[in-house]
């Protein structure tokens, strides 16, 4: 049934992405982060020692409260019916990847860019990125978008898919608490230093196969769109490290070399300047149809993810 429920999620997705009108587990799960670290800051000492622990708690509570709600809901609704639990396998999984809404954002990005509207297009780029946009030239803004794509091809679509199969809807949606997580508390300034590196340290393990397995697959993309299979291979061999996290240039640095440009590099967040090390050789300027190259190859590594993914999951099966 997980084969079925993972490839239905995938068309629905691809389909349908996430209607704004709809509920998303990610949203009640970003509540609950927001009241469970309300509370569990009350309860522990404001060092950093007990900051740690607090922190800790919530990194633990979140996504055993998630797996243990979700695989609740799925067996009630399979012994209801087999194909009432498949349906909500397929909704769950469908709401855990988020490829559709990843192109639908990028593209609105693109679209913005060649009406020459720079200040739309930082708004536009400010919906998907975490740094600071009013300031970007309509280069930032296009770099931006293009490692958009990039690094949520691979907490975005590729680990979710990875641990769907591994585990139906309930360990796909606890992937997605524990990516919430770090995305609200996985700071290092002052407020989270602390508190939220549990947080950060159990995504970088959710995510080390999954995004080493997206950086080698965005290679093969690359090959398969037209791209350079043989820049992304040589620049991922070279600056999949070049971040501050274990995971986030794995797919950026495959991406760069593809297109044969230069990502990354200093950027402000929150008003506080980071020097970032750059990704990618610039080998040409970066330039809007870069997104909807990034795009393609977003979808060409996730189709290749699924067709493998299902055929070894099939053939693990039949063992």
């Amino acid at each position: 049934m997980i084969c079925w429920a993972v490839l239905g999620g995938f068309v629905l997705d691809a389909i349908f992405g996430d209607p704004a009108w709809l509920p998303h587990p990610v949203v009640l799960m970003g509540k609950a982060i927001t009241a469970l670290e309300k509370r569990l800051r009350t309860q522990f000492p404001q060092t950093p020692q007990g900051e740690l622990c607090g922190g800790a708690v919530l990194a633990a509570i979140l996504p055993v409260g998630t797996f243990l709600i979700t695989a609740l809901v799925c067996r009630l609704a399979a012994a209801l019916h087999p194909l009432v639990g498949l349906a909500v396998q397929m909704f769950w999984c469908a709401q855990a990847l988020a490829a559709r809404g990843l192109v639908q954002e990028s593209c609105n990005v693109y679209k913005e860019l060649q009406k020459q509207d720079l200040p739309a297009a930082r708004k536009a780029v400010a919906r998907i990125v975490g740094r600071d946009t009013q300031n970007l030239t309509a280069e930032g803004v296009t770099k931006a978008a293009v490692e958009t794509v990039a690094e949520n091809a691979s907490d975005g679509v590729i680990a979710p898919l990875l641990y769907m199969l591994l585990g139906g809807a309930p360990l796909a949606l606890t992937y997605k608490a524990i990516n919430t997580m770090d995305s609200m508390l996985g700071y290092k300034n002052q407020k989270y230093l602390y508190f939220g590196r549990a947080a950060a340290r159990l995504d970088d393990a959710a995510n080390y196969l999954p995004s080493r397995l997206a950086g080698l697959l965005w290679v093969a993309a690359a090959a398969l769109t037209g791209s350079s299979a043989r820049g992304a291979w040589k620049i991922w061999r070279r600056d999949r490290r070049n971040h501050a996290s274990p995971n986030s240039a794995q797919t950026e640095s495959a991406c760069a070399g593809a297109l044969g440009v230069q990502l990354a590099g200093p950027a402000y967040y929150f008003g506080e300047y980071y020097d970032k090390p750059t990704i990618g050789d610039a080998l040409r300027p970066v330039e809007p149809k870069d997104i909807l190259r990034a795009d393609r190859m977003m979808y060409a590594e996730s189709l290749l993810a699924l067709v493998l993914g299902i055929a070894l999951r099939l053939l693990v099966l039949a063992m």
